[in-house]
């Protein structure tokens, strides 16, 4: 376990800046602070409107490159009764993760994700994320994020820690699915065929 004065990641391979990582510089067209992010596409388990059993998680900008997050456990999301599943909270991290690559303006998707389970969170309970970008090398993205019961400052339920990789679009368009690539980018809206793309692990 690490210390009081470790940062979180520290001590973890893969998880751990090299020392010549910089600190993360918050893009000039990123989503002002405050500014709710809206899902990068709709058929997104994390932020997605068109899965009526995805988390359909908020995510707002937030000062420097940090973001915050929130959504509320649904009956489908249990793993014991009662109770969220364990992998659909750390689904909500790594959207959370995930969402700080836009306030970088950087396609990336995860690379590791070390997750911490404090305590268990009930159905019907809203969950606040916060997470931040803490280093960049090369094309390694790392980050911190946990999420809260009850509010903002309500008692840790879960963290983690990860790195994410940069990649081109290609990563995406070569490996995806060919029928929702397609649709897509067919989308008339290109702002819509941007955004698919931007994030996504």
């Amino acid at each position: 376990m690490s210390g009081a004065n470790t940062p979180r990641g520290a001590g973890r391979p893969g998880l751990t800046p090299p020392p010549d990582a910089t600190a993360p510089v918050r893009h000039r067209d990123a989503p002002a602070p405050g500014e709710l992010l809206g899902a990068h596409y709709d058929q997104c388990f994390g932020c997605g409107e068109g899965l009526p059993h995805g988390l359909h998680l908020e995510a707002r900008a937030g000062e420097g490159v940090s973001i915050t997050a929130e959504f509320t456990v649904q009956t489908a999301h249990q793993g014991a009764p009662g109770l969220a599943h364990g992998g659909v909270l750390v689904s909500a991290l790594d959207e959370t993760l995930g969402s700080l690559n836009w306030l970088l303006r950087v396609i990336a998707v995860t690379g590791r994700l070390e997750s911490d389970f404090v305590r268990p969170v009930p159905v019907g309970a809203t969950l606040f994320l916060s997470a931040r970008c803490t280093a960049v090398a090369g094309r390694k993205i790392y980050s911190s994020a946990e999420g809260r019961i009850g509010g903002p400052d309500g008692p840790v339920a879960v963290r983690a820690d990860a790195l994410f990789i940069e990649v081109k679009l290609d990563h995406f368009t070569q490996n995806g699915r060919p029928e929702e690539i397609q649709a897509a980018m067919a989308d008339p809206d290109q702002v819509k065929v941007a955004r698919a793309f931007e994030v996504n692990p």
